[in-house]
């Protein structure tokens, strides 16, 4: 079994420093959009589907037709799922006490004006910050129990975690990261929809797999692989 948006009118807005509350929550976002950052275009606020015709069209969709994405496409799918909304830095996706755990990651296969590597999505100044340079299409599958899916997609997202941001909140750790992790993931899919375009939720692989074909940092937990693609 596959394991652990849609429109949006919200203009990006970039923000200024998070209050001192949720300091912890954005610590790397902070320090990555200090490195080297890609700027992505920015997200359209409208787009052609309502909400109810974006989730009445939903699908898992798991083969590609031929074609890349484009960056501008990419950039849409990134400020779904972890965009910056308001100028208290809220997000696209709820968080238990704002706190964001969730790390989203790029795998660039054939992206039009990106070159192919992995990267990791800066919500603050939505960027990308490159995390492994080249073509990890294999391994990135491999980590993924060589399901086809992400073999063959152009771009593959995969939602990961930082579970101590959230504190000490024993078994509620596990709880708040799956709803945050499962909200992220229906952004995905219903502006992939939107898009035209098709995704599916992948949960099919051994957690050290694919965190050493990334990598992950040594804090972070992979949750959910997500293939995008054209449709056929």
């Amino acid at each position: 079994m596959r394991r652990h948006p849609a429109v949006f009118v919200l203009a990006l807005a970039l923000a200024p420093l998070p209050l001192a509350c949720h300091a912890a929550a954005q610590g790397s976002a902070g320090a990555a959009a200090a490195a080297d950052t890609l700027r992505l275009p920015a997200p359209r606020p409208k787009g052609p589907l309502s909400v109810e015709e974006a989730l009445a069209t939903r699908r898992s969709v798991r083969q590609w037709a031929k074609g890349s994405l484009t960056l501008q496409e990419l950039s849409q799918l990134a400020w779904a799922a972890q965009g910056i909304t308001s100028p208290e830095g809220k997000r696209t996706a709820p968080s238990a006490m704002g706190r964001y755990p969730i790390e989203l990651y790029v795998v660039a296969n054939d992206v039009q004006g990106l070159a192919p590597g992995i990267y990791r999505y800066v919500p603050r100044g939505h960027g990308l910050v490159t995390v492994t340079a080249g073509n990890r299409r294999a391994e990135v599958a491999k980590g993924a129990a060589g399901q086809a899916s992400v073999a063959t997609a152009p771009a593959v997202l995969v939602v990961a975690a930082v579970p101590a941001r959230l504190g000490a909140r024993g078994e509620r750790t596990d709880r708040f990261v799956a709803v945050e992790a499962g909200a992220v993931l229906q952004n995905i899919y219903l502006q992939a929809t939107s898009l035209g375009l098709g995704a599916v939720a992948v949960g099919g692989f051994r957690d050290p797999d694919l965190a050493a074909a990334l990598p992950l940092r040594a804090d972070e937990q992979p949750i959910i692989v997500v293939p995008v693609g054209r449709r056929p």
